[in-house]
């Protein structure tokens, strides 16, 4: 088996830094689509229901989830990503393109259009995790070392920001040029043209070999579900629940706040891309400067300032003009940054090294599952509740989201720092050693 390409200063290799940011930026563009474009498609061209956003956003965590944990456990046991990678992100851009059809459904049936809505967004789910998740995720970490993670996930934290920024402001104005089924066909060209590329260009990690249970597939796959893991890694399990409380928090707001600049704000579409770009772009330092305290394994004061950060950042944004719109959006693109990028290195160093690709399904069950249900029910409710009247171009009527949306996500991110609390007794009980300051990226 061919070695990766090993570069002296971090590890990890030039050719495989390539892999990370082609695959991983693509990755993270795509789940952009799905998380902001999907939900304003649904509200210009389908009908403006915070329910369909909940149950769009609620099936696609639970598909996901059960998803990476099938075929995580799949792809340990073959000792392989490569292949993971490469169907999943070409299925993932075929799927894309399928979910923009749904705009050409007859009109008049409302449970047939949701249904179908739902339904093409769940499988493009199923195809994003197998290529993201089960095969891309854990291959990062095969390829990794606890003393170059830092980073990694400096590169895996700012990559969301990054497709935010392309997928709000470059994807606004494709919409504006060429409408959505257009958007979604060279999205979905692009994702599929990934897979390709990650079928020539990936090679295995040298210490990856086949994990099989003698017991079969079945066996091992409900060994993730074995909860004595966690009594022997409990720094695991509450590591977890941060991921869980945090982005509860963050999935009560962002599937919708696109639709609160454009509907609520009245933006345009490329204007509420731009005004979105402008404040993560402002945002990004805040990861390098993260990724010093993460590198001395401090972990739980990296949450604590971050989380802090986000709910400042959730009452500014309320602020009814520009500046307000773009600090409010720095602050909480910075605290959702640092979060993600501290608990993504702390799990990966955590995870027992047999079973890589079946936990990325436990990390998305407390990162995906348990908040894309949770968050966005809590979301439909105050906007139902709280928000505004609505129609859209097909003058079906809705709701839009008001200032009460942030103001309870900002109260629920409160709760995050109580596990935080609580992880940091046990890292500082289990003696944890800090990783190298040595290897800071610079």
């Amino acid at each position: 088996m061919e070695k990766p390409t090993i570069n002296k200063k971090n590890g990890i290799g030039a050719k495989n830094w390539t892999i990370i940011w082609v695959a991983g930026l693509a990755g993270q563009l795509c789940w952009n689509i799905e998380n902001q474009w999907f939900n304003t498609f649904l509200y210009e061209k389908i009908i403006p229901d915070p329910d369909i956003i909940f149950w769009m956003v609620a099936i696609s965590a639970i598909v996901t989830t059960l998803s990476t944990f099938i075929n995580g456990t799949w792809s340990d046991r073959l000792g392989k990503r490569r292949q993971f990678i490469a169907v999943g992100y070409i299925m993932w851009g075929v799927t894309t393109v399928l979910f923009g059809t749904t705009e050409f459904l007859p009109r008049g049936n409302y449970m047939l259009i949701a249904t179908s809505v739902v339904f093409a967004d769940a499988i493009m789910s199923f195809f994003g995790s197998l290529g993201n998740d089960a095969g891309f995720n854990p291959w990062t970490t095969d390829i990794s070392t606890p003393t170059n993670r830092g980073g990694l996930g400096a590169a895996i934290a700012v990559q969301p920001v990054i497709a935010t920024i392309i997928g709000t402001v470059v994807s606004g104005i494709i919409i504006q040029q060429v409408d959505y089924f257009g958007f979604f066909i060279i999205m979905g060209v692009m994702i599929a043209g990934v897979g390709v590329f990650s079928f020539f260009m990936v090679k295995e990690s040298p210490t990856l070999k086949p994990n099989k249970d003698p017991k079969g597939f079945w066996h091992q796959f409900g060994s993730a579900f074995n909860f004595k893991l966690f009594k022997k890694h409990a720094l695991l399990l509450w590591t977890l629940i941060i991921f869980a409380a945090f982005f509860i928090s963050f999935n009560v707001y962002f599937p919708h706040i696109l639709n609160y600049l454009i509907y609520t704000l009245h933006y345009s579409t490329g204007d509420a891309g731009l005004i979105m770009g402008v404040g993560l772009i402002i945002a990004i330092p805040a990861t390098i400067l993260a990724s010093k305290f993460i590198n001395r394994g401090q972990f739980p004061l990296v949450l604590t300032v971050a989380v802090l950060t986000n709910i400042v950042g959730l009452f500014v944004i309320t602020i009814p003009n520009i500046v307000g719109l773009i600090a409010g959006i720095t602050l909480v693109g910075a605290g959702y940054m640092c979060v993600y990028q501290a608990l993504m290195i702390w799990v990966k160093n955590l995870y027992p090294e047999d079973q890589r690709a079946q936990l990325e399904g436990v990390r998305l069950f407390f990162y995906v599952c348990i908040p894309m249900v949770i968050g966005p029910a809590i979301g439909s409710l105050i906007v139902k509740t709280f928000g505004f009247p609505m129609v859209n171009e097909y003058n079906e009527a809705g709701f839009s989201a008001s200032n009460a949306l942030f103001y309870v996500a900002a109260a629920m991110a409160l709760l995050t720092l109580i596990p935080i609390y609580i992880a940091a007794k046990v890292q500082k009980r289990t003696a944890q050693p800090p990783i190298s300051p040595e290897t800071n990226i610079k």
